[in-house]
């Protein structure tokens, strides 16, 4: 199945009090399928997955298959360093009507080739939906490399990868690709990858859509968009993006620590990005 071009890792909005905002996530969700999300990864990094309870986690990726437009993806974020405990958010994603599996590299325990073989084996079976890997050493601080990768396809299920290691950026036998980082969205998109999962969607969807419509305008509106993909990651995601949808006017909220909220340095950054792409 297609699971869309153009996926937004969807925030995860909260109320003064740090408690799950659900009518503001679901009024954020029918806004980004307005204005060019194919798709919605739930609860993943950007969702501040780590901080969610299990009740919370699976509370929202129902919202999410309940809510999302027709025609619209949900790709349950459900990884963990616990093979056990990914299996079992695997199976109940499956069950609450996820279009699709995001699983991430085990993170902190590094296992070996044989245990990453073996944990991804087993979460396929947790699930009769599309698994996408997610490669991204810069928070798990082990890689995925590309003999491995193409290991790893030859199991049932494991259809996709979400690359974000941009000095790895290629073709993987077997795998469809989506560019993990903004950044590598375009490079994706002319190397004949699926696409994207995305941050910088949340703001300007619509024209990363066009990327995808209109080809030969690509290296223009990426090269346009610099300047946002650059604030976004003026500090640790999803900080600045939450800073960003607030100060345009969508509810968000805050942060649940160990985040902290941007301070003025960091806003000024993301305000001038946000002048400079034309958002204000």
């Amino acid at each position: 199945m297609s699971l869309g071009a153009v996926l937004t890792a969807i925030v995860t909005p909260f109320d003064e009090d740090l408690r799950v905002d659900e009518s503001a996530f679901t009024t954020l969700l029918h806004h980004l399928a307005d204005h060019g999300s194919d798709g919605f990864v739930v609860c993943g990094t950007t969702g501040e997955a780590p901080t969610l309870t299990d009740a919370e986690h699976l509370r929202l990726i129902e919202l999410a298959c309940a809510e999302r437009p027709a025609g619209k993806t949900v790709i349950a974020s459900t990884g963990s360093n616990d093979t056990a405990h990914a299996c079992h958010m695997t199976e109940r994603a499956t069950e609450l009507g996820a279009d699709a599996i995001l699983s991430v590299t085990p993170y902190y325990n590094k296992p070996n080739r044989r245990g990453l073989v073996r944990h991804f084996g087993e979460i396929a079976k947790a699930t009769d939906k599309p698994v996408v890997l997610y490669n991204i050493p810069s928070r798990t601080s082990l890689g995925l490399p590309h003999d491995l990768l193409a290991e790893l396809a030859q199991i049932e299920r494991v259809d996709y990868v979400k690359q974000a290691d941009n000095a790895a950026l290629a073709p993987v036998d077997g795998l469809g690709v989506y560019a993990g980082n903004d950044d590598l969205f375009a490079p994706v998109l002319d190397m004949g990858g699926c696409g994207g999962i995305l941050v910088a969607s949340h703001l300007v969807g619509d024209r990363m859509r066009r990327m995808v419509d209109e080809p030969e305008r690509r290296a223009e509106i990426d090269a346009e968009l610099k300047p946002l993909y650059a604030a976004l990651g003026t500090t640790t995601n999803p900080i600045p993006v939450k800073a960003a949808l607030n100060l345009l006017g969508h509810r968000v909220g805050g942060l649940r620590l160990p985040l902290v909220e941007a301070d003025e340095s960091e806003l000024a950054v993301i305000r001038s990005a946000l002048a400079e792409v034309g958002l204000r």
